[in-house]
């Protein structure tokens, strides 16, 4: 199946988990994709990983909750890809607490990663995408977006807000031929949520997590199972799908 041949990929946290994969996925169906994350070490060995693919992939340092480096990480990676057909925002980050001890630089960090770094790559990668007339963009939200995750307030307050923007963006660019769509990943093994990833708090009530639980397979699925939706959507497989979101969860909040 090549259904990205003649496709040029931006995908951020390209460095691991969902955004590797995601590379690891575009990349096998023929795509050129550039991988961009702040982590130069988690960058490489994706590169390493992908050697097979050649020239079709390359790597860019962005750290998207600095405008800066958006904005010159995005025009290096255009220029390289000569061009652009889909953004994958997959890149954020997941802090936990119990909100009354969440400091308000703690929550801007959050909020300043996950949604105006979401904000600022699509505002960089507009002019690229609508020269196509068939531009797409995939989010990332979280199932913490409608459903209860404690301790997580901001975390969800960022993915809330991407969901929105999804929105807002579709109609707003549809005339043009792009595309905005959503993933709502839950109950998805990563970096971020493996082990203590999330850094939940010492005295957590691990009983408010009962219900977030996958009823498909024998626990959290892997980063390949968000992969494969994205690539759906970012194909013309989701030629006809735009301003909405897919929730992934196996079930968990059925």
């Amino acid at each position: 199946m090549e259904r990205f041949a003649d496709r040029r990929v931006l995908v951020t946290g390209a460095g691991s988990g969902i955004g590797r994969a995601t590379v690891h996925r575009i990349l096998s169906e023929g795509g050129t994709v550039v991988g961009a994350d702040v982590n130069a070490a988690g960058l490489a060995e994706t590169a390493a990983q992908a050697a097979e693919h050649g020239d079709r992939f390359s790597t860019v340092h962005i750290d998207i909750s600095d405008e800066a480096s958006v904005q010159a990480g995005v025009e290096t990676a255009v220029r390289t890809l000569g061009g652009l057909d889909a953004l994958i925002n997959a890149a954020g980050i997941l802090r936990s607490a119990h909100t009354h001890e969440v400091s308000l630089a703690d929550w801007n960090r959050i909020i300043t990663t996950n949604l105006t770094g979401t904000f600022l790559m699509i505002r960089e990668s507009l002019g690229a995408l609508l020269e196509t007339g068939r531009g797409v963009i995939v989010n990332f939200a979280s199932t913490s977006t409608y459903f209860a995750h404690p301790y997580m307030a901001a975390y969800a307050a960022s993915k809330g807000g991407i969901m929105s923007m999804t929105h807002a963006l579709s109609a707003e660019y549809a005339k043009q031929g792009l595309r905005v769509v959503a993933v709502a990943p839950g109950s998805i093994s990563s970096d971020m949520t493996d082990g203590r990833g999330p850094g939940l708090p010492e005295d957590a009530d691990y009983h408010l997590f009962t219900k977030l639980m996958p009823l498909l397979g024998k626990g959290f699925a892997s980063p390949d199972t968000v992969a494969g939706v994205v690539a759906m959507l970012a194909s013309d497989d989701g030629a006809f799908i735009t301003g909405t979101e897919i929730r992934i969860d196996g079930g968990t909040h059925a």
